[in-house]
């Protein structure tokens, strides 16, 4: 009898990590409507949340730190779910086994430190962009040039072998677990660090472009993440990634050319 509910609970696992994965997901979303409501607002919650438009101090780095480290959690989260439900399977049939496993959330957080890493360097370039009054409130690119360069910039890495390297690792996640497995909690957090290292790889260009449009416009926000999403876990991603790729060169070309 024991032995039946222990076995219901291992197979309820899945079903918690979904819906663990989701609950994370949605909460970050729902920060990230929160401040973008608030940016377009302007309202006294906006300075609360919101870094000011005058020179930078630390309070204000650290409030586009917490802001991008949320926005890369909405966003990516959803494209790991793959390879974060391949290894919560293999440490269930492990300890079915009697073996050793380690929690799911050691992976997860591995993963999620490479991309509070990116949320540095995001807000340091936009530190950077806002010190040389090239950003608007909701912190796009006001400069049409740097903007269509900035654009070409990441169509040309689409077509890029690293950029096709990366994203094999992400659409494998089978491969990865195979070829990747280290045990223990470390093993486990190093793994997380190593997917999460292929998953920048693979995204870093289309997280720049999210200063193309702004940062805190919400509509370009989710259409970056549903296409990161696509080119990860859906059929024909490669190809959909090279079609973009030329989209955005020719997008870039064109503002550019507008410009000169």
């Amino acid at each position: 009898m024991l032995r039946e509910v222990a076995q219901n609970v291992l197979r309820r696992d899945r079903i918690v990590v979904l819906s663990g994965l989701a609950l994370i997901t949605a909460l970050s979303w729902a920060y990230v409507v929160f401040l973008a409501s608030d940016t377009q607002n302007m309202d006294m919650g906006a300075e609360m949340s919101m870094p000011r438009m005058q020179a930078w101090g630390f309070a204000d780095f650290g409030l586009t730190f917490g802001m991008w480290a949320v926005m890369m959690v909405a966003m990516m989260t959803p494209s790991a779910a793959p390879i974060i439900l391949m290894f919560a399977g293999v440490n269930r049939r492990r300890r079915e086994q009697g073996v050793s496993y380690v929690p799911t959330s050691v992976f997860l957080a591995g993963y999620l430190a490479v991309w509070a890493a990116f949320a540095v360097l995001a807000t340091a370039a936009q530190w950077g962009l806002h010190d040389a009054s090239l950003l608007s409130p909701m912190a796009a690119i006001i400069s049409p040039v740097v903007g269509g360069v900035l654009l070409v910039a990441a169509g040309i890495y689409q077509w890029t072998p690293l950029k096709h390297a990366c994203l094999r690792e992400c659409r494998s996640p089978l491969g990865f677990v195979l070829n990747e497995w280290r045990e223990g909690g470390r093993g486990a957090f190093l793994m997380g660090l190593k997917h999460g290292g292929y998953c920048a790889g693979c995204c870093w260009s289309l997280m720049a472009l999210l200063f193309v449009a702004g940062v805190m416009n919400l509509l370009w926000v989710a259409a970056i993440a549903g296409f990161v999403l696509i080119e990860k876990a859906a059929p024909g991603g490669e190809r959909l990634g090279r079609v973009a790729g030329v989209m955005l060169v020719g997008w870039g070309a064109w503002i550019v050319a507008g410009v000169l």
